[in-house]
């Protein structure tokens, strides 16, 4: 679907512009935007990187580990039922890269942490409550520390790209403290 609107508004684009008599500019446009997302890519690339290794030594030195702890009575709280410890341990990895605000980091262990709810599943084909609410709780996001954020508003020319902090932590906590309600909600009603 989505590519068929991609698809739409590409060609009426080009109709547009053609009726216009802007199609040169519409190609410069196309060339530059071209060039700045391979800019992108390459800052992205290299804060990736650098964010990934900083987690790879707080792996290393156990840092992430003391973290994991400090965050087993929060996860007792949201998973009182959940009794796989690998999960456990996937579920607060998860939670503490996107603390630091290393969305990409985050990634392969709530896919891992979804692999081992799903083990526990007995209707394969439907979530459970744990997977449910470990979704919600993703996706709402807690961070400290936004670093693309930081770094789109770098890219394109911001004074003060890391003024989004206390916002960002503001909303994220905002959401946060939204999910965990509705997570429990929901625990309630059933």
């Amino acid at each position: 679907m989505m590519n068929k609107i991609w698809c739409f508004m590409i060609l009426a684009g080009l109709i547009v512009s053609s009726f216009n008599g802007k199609i040169t500019t519409l190609s410069d446009t196309i060339l530059s935007s071209s060039k700045e997302a391979v800019e992108l890519c390459i800052l992205m690339f290299g804060i990736v990187g650098l964010w990934s290794g900083l987690m790879n030594i707080a792996l290393s030195l156990g840092i992430t580990t003391q973290l994991q702890k400090l965050l087993t009575p929060f996860l007792t709280f949201l998973f009182p039922n959940l009794k796989n410890q690998k999960a456990k341990e996937y579920i607060s990895t998860n939670i503490v890269a996107n603390i630091l605000g290393l969305g990409w980091a985050a990634t392969p262990s709530g896919l891992k942490a979804m692999e081992e709810l799903q083990k526990d599943n007995p209707d394969k084909n439907t979530a459970t409550n744990e997977m449910c609410s470990f979704l919600i709780l993703n996706i709402s996001s807690l961070q400290l520390i936004p670093i693309n954020i930081i770094a789109y508003r770098s890219q394109y020319g911001s004074v003060n790209p890391s003024k989004i902090l206390i916002p960002g932590l503001i909303a994220t906590l905002g959401s946060t403290i939204v999910a965990v309600i509705y997570i429990k909600w929901k625990d309630r009603k059933r």
